[in-house]
């Protein structure tokens, strides 16, 4: 691909994801804490390993936001029926209706948006759409030594 395409692309998504943030009210659950119960809902029950290597993260980074996470209700923990000395993370109902309450926010603000385009804009998304999904589950690039 070339670099006027990759710049474009990843200006274009960075703004747009900026803009979602933004659309979202002032007591929204931060970043970190949607990522954590959007991973959730999408692939169930997961070791903190697993949630935090998803993002790219160590799970230290994340024992905070679990915390919080668990104590507010929104995940639950429990032993690791594989492993008792490891525990894994679910999503519960109150996080479910969190996590759909963060989303209709930024899901009201974007099919607004949607209106300022053309029928054939509106196909184009539809159809980009999971290739940025697929673009976003590529690992991340490995640093050089």
């Amino acid at each position: 691909m070339d670099d006027e395409t990759v710049q474009a692309v990843r200006r274009s998504v960075l703004r747009l994801a900026r803009r979602l943030r933004g659309s979202r009210s002032a007591g929204a659950l931060s970043p970190a804490k949607v990522g954590v119960l959007g991973y959730l809902s999408r692939h169930g029950a997961s070791s903190p390993g697993e949630i935090a290597a998803a993002d790219a993260q160590r799970p230290q980074a994340l024992t905070k936001v679990f915390t919080e996470l668990e104590a507010d209700g929104l995940i639950s923990r429990s032993p690791n029926e594989d492993d008792g000395r490891s525990v894994v993370l679910g999503l519960t109902g109150p996080g479910a209706a969190a996590l759909e309450a963060d989303m209709r926010e930024r899901d009201e603000w974007l099919a607004a948006a949607f209106g300022a385009l053309g029928e054939t804009e509106r196909g184009v998304l539809r159809l980009a759409a999971p290739l940025l999904e697929r673009l976003a589950d590529q690992p991340a690039a490995k640093e050089n030594p």
